[in-house]
Order: C-alpha cells, then structure tokens, then sequence
C-alpha cells in the first residue's frame, strides 16, 4: 500500500463512506506513535454541504493568490491541476494539534518542542494508508488560510490545524502521483537524499 497511495483531488464517488469504514480508519490515526504519548490529535468530521461550501471558498480565495507566484507556462500549467476534492468528497477531514496536550512536561519534548506536530502527522500518515487498504482516496488540501479555516468549523485559537483532508471511494488509482504525471515534478532518486555517517557523505563506505 506505501507504494500505491496517492494524493487524490479527483474521481471521487458519491457512495457514502460507512461510519464503520471511517471508524476504522480515525482508529488507526488515533494509533499513530506519539512522542512522550501525548496523544494531540483531534479529527473533525464533515460531511455538511454547506460547510465544504465555504471552505471551498477559503480554498479559491487563497489558490488565486498562490497561482499568481508563477508566471508564462508556469503559471498555465499551475492553473491547469485540480488541487482539491472538497465538494466532490463525501466526507471531509481537519486534523489539528493540540499543543498543550500532556501538560507543560512532556516526556521526549523539552529539546524539540515540534514534536507534538511530527506525531500528528505521523497520525495522518496512518490514516492514508488505512484508507487505501480500504479503497478510500485521501487529498490533502494545503491551499488554505488556517485563520479563516478555524473560524469556519469553531476551532479554538489556541489550537493548531495540520491537515485538511478530503476521503472518499474512488473509481481508481493513478499509477504515478498526479503531479508527476502532469509534469510538475519529478520523484528524486533516494540515493540523492542519502548520507552516510555525515552530510554530503555519499555511498555506502
């Protein structure tokens, strides 16, 4: 599945997802290793029309500010990608981070206070794959003003959005990330991004 799981922004199906289905996939984020078992996730759930409605907006609003950093083909090409899923799919996902979570001594986090960040996306990580194993396409949204977004489904200031998240059943899996296949990038040879020992010491010695 680590090889067959894609960002997926479009295709989505309008068969509901069973509350058993994502029962099992918000158990396998809440299964995620934290550090100093902190645990500081939360997962809302939405599936109201009228809420993907104005968080579709936030998306157009902050997408036209972002297709702007480009320009001549650049900018064509980035004009062209479907970046989201928002009313397509059938259910919706924000996972945010509760930072205060644990208390003000968390064990394994007075030197890298980001930790409770990196478990929450270690959450998210568990949540996609599950969701493949399902059949379940999963896109995330990161075109969004996070301010705004929280206003929107009433979340506390004091709390930080990670991922928004759009799920549901699709009718397939593109063989290649769809911004490969559209020419935007290209995935790196990891023998690029590997040192041994030391920075820029490469091959095995």
């Amino acid at each position: 599945m680590i090889f067959e799981r894609r960002d997926v922004r479009q295709a989505f199906l309008s068969t509901p997802i069973p509350d058993a289905v994502l029962s099992r996939l918000l158990t396998a984020a809440h299964h995620a290793g934290s550090v100093g078992f902190m645990q500081p996730w939360d997962f809302v759930v939405i599936r109201k029309r009228a809420t993907k409605s104005a968080v579709k907006d936030l998306f157009q609003n902050a997408n036209a500010s972002a297709a702007m950093r480009y320009t001549g083909k650049r900018q064509n090409l980035y004009r062209s990608l479907k970046l989201e899923g928002i009313e397509e799919a059938p259910v919706n996902l924000c996972v945010t981070c509760s930072r205060q979570r644990g208390g003000r001594h968390v064990l394994g986090r007075a030197t890298v206070r980001d930790t409770d960040l990196y478990s929450t996306c270690c959450a998210i990580q568990n949540l996609w794959l599950a969701a493949r194993a399902e059949g379940i396409g999963v896109g995330w949204v990161s075109i969004l003003d996070h301010t705004a977004l929280k206003q929107v489904l009433g979340i506390p200031r004091s709390i930080k959005v990670v991922a928004y998240l759009c799920l549901g059943y699709v009718n397939g899996f593109s063989p290649m990330p769809d911004l490969q296949r559209a020419g935007w990038r290209e995935r790196l040879p990891v023998a690029d991004l590997t040192h041994y020992d030391r920075w820029n010491r490469r091959g095995e010695p």
